[in-house]
């Protein structure tokens, strides 16, 4: 199973990005997938989630109102729009997936990780 974050990069602050979790050897119609990022120095942390099924999704109260999670389980894939990006959004961001989640999402206990994509925000 493997899991790629992309889509990250340089943008101006108030700008917007979309990053994508690509999914290989696994349907991921069972997985909650996870967001997280890590910024230097500080703790990972949850940014956003989403069920197996799309039907629930969760932000952190940093996000909530300028993100987006959705999944379009066809192209295995789930995407997170991101826009108002702020310089305390730059972080290395990852995409994780938590099996047997149809209907709930969180931020523990995740199955796979992907490699980060680096979102970096700055003037």
């Amino acid at each position: 199973v493997q899991l790629q974050a992309s889509g990250g990069g340089l943008v101006q602050p108030g700008g917007s990005l979309r990053l994508s979790c690509a999914a290989s050897g696994v349907s991921l119609d069972d997985y909650a997938i996870t967001w997280f990022r890590q910024a230097p120095g500080k703790e990972r942390e949850g940014v956003s989630c989403i069920s197996g099924t799309g039907d629930i999704t969760d932000y952190t109260n940093s996000m909530k109102g300028r993100s987006t999670i959705s999944r379009d389980n066809a192209k295995n894939t789930v995407y997170l729009e991101m826009n108002n990006l702020k310089p305390e959004d730059t972080a290395v961001y990852y995409c994780a997936a938590k099996g047997r989640s149809w209907y709930i999402c969180d931020y523990y206990g995740m199955d796979y990780w992907g490699k980060g994509t680096q979102v970096t925000v700055s003037s």
